[in-house]
């Protein structure tokens, strides 16, 4: 066994499918079948299971791909270590929810890039979920995401706390009113979105029946919806100056043991620390001791 058939199990594990793998590694199916089969045959058990729409793993295929990742997260780790002169440089790939780009990612990756210009940073928005997916694949160095997250292969460092608060039309003037309605439809993000789950779980509390969810792409979307009296939606307080602006809502507070939440900065124990990723922290936590003396409700590490 080498590391090429590990990648070769890897990529079929993540694709789902021969073809699909082949793609991804510029490659033919007959060398990823081959790979596949002598990985298998050397350890004596079978890694997937064939059928017409492609390939799914076995007990034993699932019990393989922590182990994988551990061992090509090492070797990546080889290789960006014997190349580390000390200067940051190369891809810095970092993740971060809506909420958090928008509202507190533009100064940090400005000063980021312009003191260190040999890194190519790159910024991908997604969900908690898939964003705690995309670090533990590798497809991200780091990510910042809705915490707590307890998982052995993150590090998970505390960035900021969070204030939510419900948002409605102008019409409604306060919580009691939506209560007294029964139900409402909410407007939030796709399936995975922290903020949509302690919407959800804040109005099961409420017994607050949920009439219809509507997941939209965008906060635009969302808001103007929301503005039109269509339903509620939840958001930072932070938020509230950003969105005011633009749209006549209602903000309304939540109790404190409803509102609170807190983001994170994730990333793999396992990886070498490259210095494109330290310093990337040390400007996260400069920009943190800043806010913090201004009166904000931040972590230091």
């Amino acid at each position: 066994m080498n590391s090429g058939d590990l990648q070769f199990f890897m990529a079929v594990a993540t694709t789902g499918g021969i073809g699909k793998a082949a793609e991804q590694l510029n490659t033919v199916q007959s060398n990823v079948t081959s790979r596949i089969q002598r990985l298998e045959v050397e350890l004596g058990v079978q890694l997937f299971t064939r059928h017409t729409r492609g390939v799914e793993l076995t007990s034993a295929g699932r019990k393989l791909i922590p182990i994988a990742e551990q061992i090509n997260t090492l070797l990546g780790s080889i290789r960006t270590v014997v190349h580390d002169d000390g200067t940051p440089q190369g891809k810095l790939i970092i993740g971060a929810m809506e909420t958090t780009t928008a509202l507190y990612l533009p100064d940090i990756l400005s000063n980021y890039a312009k003191d260190f210009p040999k890194v190519d940073l790159a910024l991908r928005t997604g969900t908690t979920t898939e964003l705690t997916r995309d670090v533990l694949e590798q497809k991200l160095d780091g990510a910042f995401v809705c915490g707590p997250i307890a998982h052995p292969r993150l590090h998970t460092e505390r960035i900021h706390a969070e204030e939510l608060v419900l948002l409605s039309g102008p019409h409604i003037k306060d919580l009691a009113q939506i209560v007294a309605l029964g139900e409402t439809s909410i407007f939030v993000l796709r399936l995975g979105c922290s903020y949509r789950q302690k919407l959800e779980d804040i109005l099961i509390n409420k017994g607050i029946s949920i009439a219809r969810i509507n997941e939209f792409g965008t906060f635009e979307a969302i808001f103007s919806c929301v503005a039109a009296g269509l339903g509620i939606s939840i958001v930072p307080r932070s938020m509230l100056p950003m969105i005011t602006a633009r749209w006549m809502l209602t903000a309304h507070s939540l109790p404190a043991s409803m509102a609170s939440v807190e983001t994170v900065f994730i990333r793999r124990t396992s990886t070498y620390i490259s210095n494109a990723l330290s310093r990337f922290i040390d400007h996260v936590q400069d920009a943190n001791h800043l806010r913090s003396n201004d009166g904000c409700f931040f972590y230091s590490s």
